[in-house]
């Protein structure tokens, strides 16, 4: 029987087979699987896995002409032997929602909210039919026992408890009560214990979480790696966070608070009418119950299976620029200082500030990778790409070129001298263009996005084979919160796309903006357009958003005939990035929109774009 035929009859039966590296992944219903099935899936493992992977391979080509992989690679700057773990983007939900395990966290004694009751069990049931592997709580987690030594004694407590083990993706649960008393005495504890044992040693999530979990009932206590284990919190809904007329300076409070007190990266707000999604990028997303599927496929499943995670500084080749030098840094603190006026970058927050507790605090500064701060939105300015050598070449000449490690080739190649080409389709035709270094500057993460400081706030990136990063000199990054933008992979994305089919955009320079909001469709002018309502809301820092930013781009230039004026990139969900190839018309345009009503924060806007989106029915992938 071929492997098809196989496949096919197992499909019939329930059973789900995939590739996750080089294991074969299996779901199926109780007593399918028989021991001769069982053992014909043994026998031919590495013949079903080879059918897979050239089945996802087909699947996953876009209308490029390039394979998820090589954009992926592309714009996250992959080299051979990079220490870094490089694996393909996956943007279907449909194919996410197969590699996620979620697991439902027991409810404490007593829950009686009937309406987070009947959501939940709706959830379980939605999140299977989409393929999600629901894990029940006993084989989700497993014993653990660990001492802790009492300060200033030779006494030893051991506590024990269970961990949710490290496959399981996210654990739903809902608020649960706090004993004040224990909270109390667990923090003071934790205050001792820190200045006498941990003192300045780098404190991780495991370790304070193990100091207080015995006083305390958070799920993110109870994770054997936080790290790998997403945390989502049913509550009710909040009115005041989804009313439309409530400023977003206000939402950011409302937001931040509700996901720090129960160390959630997701809430979901309940009512019997509505569900509302949170997530640190703090859009304001809400769905009727009639649209549950929807909140589920297209909302719910990328976030937990992309968590929202900072670029750590290892990711870089670090380096150091001179920003007076930069006309472009001048220009990024010009545009800096114009958007005061806009209104579009409230300003951020201390995570001092909002979280009082020095354990609370030391866990969310783990999570955020030595983050002081938060704020919202970016700011950057793509420089001119740059080229060696021919920028297109002909297919012959394209024949003659060598294999790259790590990338197909038949997309990429390079010359003698190193420069990659790679093979694209255009309007149905093969081109094949270099693929420029890629370099821009923009505001480093946290600073305040209206007022950059040219010497210490504007960072300067570069994309050429790997990715770089180089700040201002005189700036020590051990002693300066120099962080990069969690909308890396976004921003080298959009330059790198633009470049190679909208060279009109970058060919002198070009601003780009993000922020937690949409313009309406009345707001588009001539030669300005608009791209990405449908795709799932992936969140910021991931290769997907960075690949769906580079489709929008490619869709832009490829079904228009007319040069692109301006180009705004929706992220549900999330917010706009807008590029265009001139900073004085984007000041312009965004202070017409902002005067009639027509740009704001918050998800307003973003219904009149999605009818116009669904009317037109013109995006590919």
């Amino acid at each position: 029987m071929h492997v098809s035929e196989l496949l096919t009859n197992l499909s019939q039966q329930g059973v789900q087979l995939w590739s996750d590296r080089d294991k074969l992944k299996i779901n199926a219903p109780k007593g399918t699987l028989t021991p001769q099935i069982q053992a014909d899936l043994a026998a031919r493992k590495t013949e079903i896995l080879a059918f897979l992977r050239e089945s996802n391979d087909s699947a996953c080509q876009t209308s490029t002409g390039l394979s998820l992989q090589t954009i992926g690679r592309s714009i996250g700057g992959f080299f051979p032997n990079s220490p870094q773990q490089f694996k393909s983007p996956i943007i279907d939900p449909k194919v996410m929602a197969k590699q996620l395990k979620v697991t439902l966290r027991p409810l404490p004694k007593g829950f009686s909210n009937e309406t987070i009751l009947k959501f939940r069990e709706e959830l379980e049931l939605k999140l299977q039919n989409y393929g999600v592997q629901i894990i029940p709580w006993e084989k989700a987690t497993r014993d653990f026992a660990y001492i802790i030594p009492i300060p200033l004694t030779k006494w030893k407590k051991t506590i024990k408890t269970r961990v949710v083990k490290p496959d399981i993706s996210a654990v739903i649960d809902v608020e649960r009560p706090i004993n004040k008393i224990k909270s109390f005495i667990a923090e003071k504890f934790y205050q001792i214990y820190s200045q006498f044992f941990l003192r300045k040693q780098k404190k991780s999530i495991a370790t304070i979480t193990k100091l207080i979990a015995w006083a305390e009932d958070h799920t993110i206590q109870r994770l054997e790696d936080p790290t790998a284990t997403q945390v989502i919190m049913l509550t009710e809904l909040d009115k005041d966070f989804v009313d439309s007329k409530l400023p977003y300076q206000k939402k950011i409070a409302i937001g931040v608070n509700t996901l720090v007190k129960t160390f959630s990266e997701i809430a979901i707000g309940v009512s019997d009418s509505k569900i509302s999604i949170l997530n640190m990028n703090l859009s304001d997303s809400l769905f009727p119950r009639d649209k549950f599927d929807r909140f589920v496929f297209k909302s719910l499943i990328p976030k937990i299976y992309v968590p929202i995670a900072p670029l750590p500084l290892s990711r870089f080749e670090i380096g150091k620029y001179n920003p007076e030098r930069s006309i472009y840094a001048t220009k990024l603190q010009q545009l800096s200082q114009e958007l005061a006026k806009t209104g579009l970058f409230p300003s951020g927050f201390k995570l001092g500030e909002i979280i009082k507790r020095q354990s609370h605090r030391d866990i969310v500064d783990s999570i955020v990778n030595g983050r002081t701060g938060v704020s919202y939105g970016f700011v950057a300015y793509a420089e001119a790409p740059q080229y060696v050598g021919d920028r297109e070449i002909t297919e012959s000449e394209w024949e003659k070129l060598s294999p790259v490690e790590g990338f197909s080739s038949n997309e990429v190649r390079q010359n003698d001298t190193g420069r990659r080409y790679l093979k694209t389709k255009i309007k149905e035709q093969y081109v094949y263009k270099q693929i420029p270094d890629i370099w821009l500057v923009c505001s480093r993460s946290g600073a305040n996005k209206t007022d950059l400081n040219l010497e210490r706030d504007i960072l300067r990136m570069g994309l050429k084979n790997n990715l770089y990063l180089q700040i201002p000199e005189g700036i020590d990054p051990s002693k300066v919160d120099i962080k990069p933008s969690y909308d890396t992979y976004v921003m080298v994305a959009i330059a790198l796309s633009a470049a190679l089919y909208a060279p009109e955009l970058i060919e002198n320079g070009a601003p780009m903006i993000h922020f937690h909001g949409y313009p309406s469709r009345d707001w588009f002018g001539e030669n300005e357009y608009w791209a990405g309502v449908e795709h799932p809301s992936v969140p910021c820092g991931t290769y997907e958003s960075g690949v769906f930013n580079f489709l929008s781009i490619y869709n832009l230039a490829t079904r228009n005939n007319t040069p692109i004026a301006l180009a705004s990139l929706i992220e549900p969900d999330h917010g706009t990035n807008i590029i265009t190839s001139d900073l004085e018309y984007l000041l312009a345009r965004l202070a017409a929109g902002i005067e009639r009503g027509q740009i704001e924060l918050g998800g307003k806007h973003f219904a009149s774009l999605m009818e116009r989106q669904l009317a037109v029915n013109n995006f590919e992938f």
